[in-house]
């Protein structure tokens, strides 16, 4: 392993706003996230597959009121986000190193306001359908976390992964979309404009090269 990777794995382990395989808070803060890591009664939101943590820390950024938590399998993705959150003087952020597919005993029911899924692999392959984030599997999974009429967002500049979300959705009981939209950075309304005001890095290079940004705001009962 490179030395800078292992100097970034081992700060992660020092950090306490990452958490992680192999610290003891790893599988207790179930249902105890705002109380026991934030300390701060604030709704929670969690971002799925947060990379590099750009849009879980520009949330942060924007709404101090509300506690954020990036989500991603990669340390060294984890650790960037955590770097650029300190080096902002954010307090009401943090991350956490797992897979998608193990939310459920991580988080406890209802605990959750929001989920962001921002730019998640789409997953082309028939194959693959059920580990795309926005499947039934994981569909079921983001409404047992989430409390009453918890909000849901999906951005991606991928049309079969939009596509294939809005055809979900329409297929399942209760659920409900918002607002949705094939090209978000044409629009002019003022319910888009949450979606708009943070642009991650990957993002902006698809814009750069004309692709437009698909987005979609839903509940799941």
């Amino acid at each position: 392993m490179p030395r800078v990777k292992l100097q970034r794995f081992n700060d992660n382990a020092t950090r306490p706003d990452i958490i992680e395989p192999g610290k003891p808070e790893y599988e207790q803060l179930g249902g105890r996230w705002r109380t026991d890591f934030f300390r701060a009664p604030h709704p929670l939101t969690l971002e799925v597959g947060c990379g590099k943590g750009e849009y879980t820390v520009g949330l942060a950024q924007r709404y101090p009121e509300r506690n954020f938590l990036g989500l991603d399998i990669k340390g060294e993705r984890i650790w960037r986000g955590s770097t650029r959150a300190t080096e902002m003087g954010l307090t009401n952020v943090g991350f956490v190193r797992m897979r998608a597919e193990a939310l459920a005993a991580q988080f406890g029911a209802g605990e959750l306001a929001e989920i962001w899924i921002t730019f998640p692999d789409p997953r082309p392959r028939d194959r693959d359908i059920k580990r795309r984030l926005t499947s039934p599997r994981f569909l079921d999974l983001y409404q047992q976390l989430l409390a009453p009429n918890g909000l849901l967002h999906l951005k991606t500049d991928n049309e079969g992964l939009f596509e294939y979300t809005l055809e979900t959705l329409a297929a399942r009981p209760g659920a409900r979309v918002e607002r949705f939209t094939r090209d978000l950075y044409a629009e002019t309304g003022a319910e888009f404009i949450e979606a708009q005001a943070i642009q991650t890095n990957f993002e902006g290079k698809y814009r750069a090269v004309g692709v437009p940004i698909k987005y979609v705001q839903f509940r799941l009962s």
